[in-house]
């Protein structure tokens, strides 16, 4: 029964003091009894995607940067796993948003790159990040599989089938979502709902545990809502966080629910593979 912790947090505009409230939280974490932490996507930073601007470029780092080096060091140090998202300097002109998952050895045994990138008001990433290449493959721990999406690839179910059908048991999304000033209350809510409607559906459909990392406070024009949380194979809500506070989320998995949920529900067992070669088109014209 692997233990898992979400990160939530508040982020300011400096790096350093974004990775150094990042460590204490993930602290907190593994005093709490966390096995593998999630911090939330591009936490060394404020949210930059909002404006286009070539100078955000330099906060990219290299796989082997101050982030996963420093959670490699703490990660070594508490005997936890730590899934690391970063603004990944491949090569010059060539970005990805990205995350690293260490062991409880400090080491990186697994690496993805976002693989949806968005173009919306407030979150132009296309300016920024290359789609991913790496593709969905989960990375094997001692407490159990895991599988990292981040973000806007939540909204997509094949990537969630894709990665679960490979073998992950917990479908990890670390996330910067949120509202936009302008936006009405009764919006606000519809958006909250829907974003929590795809993970539980997610869970469901594949029989897995699907755990959302999200940021709070406000960032520009972007009010980031929080409400991290994690939901069991059955699409039950079984933790979550505040809309506007710090918090770490800790929570107990229970590895056997996978089987309950796809024996009494054999959603892969009946799946008709022969008929899906339509889901490879952009539309059936």
């Amino acid at each position: 029964m692997p233990t898992i912790a979400l990160v939530q947090m508040r982020m300011s505009p400096k790096p350093e003091a974004n990775v150094r409230r990042a460590v204490e939280l993930v602290e907190e974490a593994a005093r709490r009894g966390a096995e593998i932490v999630c911090l939330p996507e591009l936490f060394r930073s404020v949210y930059f995607p909002q404006t286009e601007q070539a100078a955000a470029f330099r906060l990219a780092e290299p796989l082997d940067g101050p982030s996963v080096a420093t959670m490699s060091e703490v990660a070594h140090r508490l005997r936890v796993s730590v899934i690391v998202p970063l603004f990944e300097l491949r090569a010059a002109g060539v970005y990805h948003n990205s995350l690293v998952v260490l062991d409880a050895t400090g080491q990186p045994v697994g690496h993805y790159r976002k693989m949806h990138i968005p173009d919306d008001p407030h979150f132009y990433e296309k300016f920024y990040f290359a789609p991913g290449d790496l593709g969905f493959r989960p990375t094997p721990l001692p407490f159990c599989t895991i599988g990292t999406l981040i973000c806007w690839d939540q909204w997509f179910p094949e990537a969630a089938r894709l990665t679960a059908l490979a073998g992950a048991q917990m479908l990890f999304f670390p996330t910067a979502i949120g509202w936009h000033e302008s936006e009405e209350a009764a919006v606000r809510e519809e958006q909250l709902d829907a974003w929590i409607t795809m993970q539980r559906s997610h869970a469901i459909a594949s029989g897995v545990f699907v755990a959302a990392a999200n940021r709070v406070g406000v960032e520009g024009e972007l009010t980031f809502w929080g409400s991290s949380f994690v939901v069991n194979p059955a699409g039950k809500v079984i933790a979550q966080a505040s809309r506007d506070r710090e918090e770490v989320l800790v929570v107990e998995c229970e590895l056997n629910d996978i089987a309950t949920q796809r024996h009494g529900w054999p959603f892969l067992r009946d799946r008709r593979v022969d008929a899906y070669g339509g889901l490879t088109q952009r539309m059936l014209d």
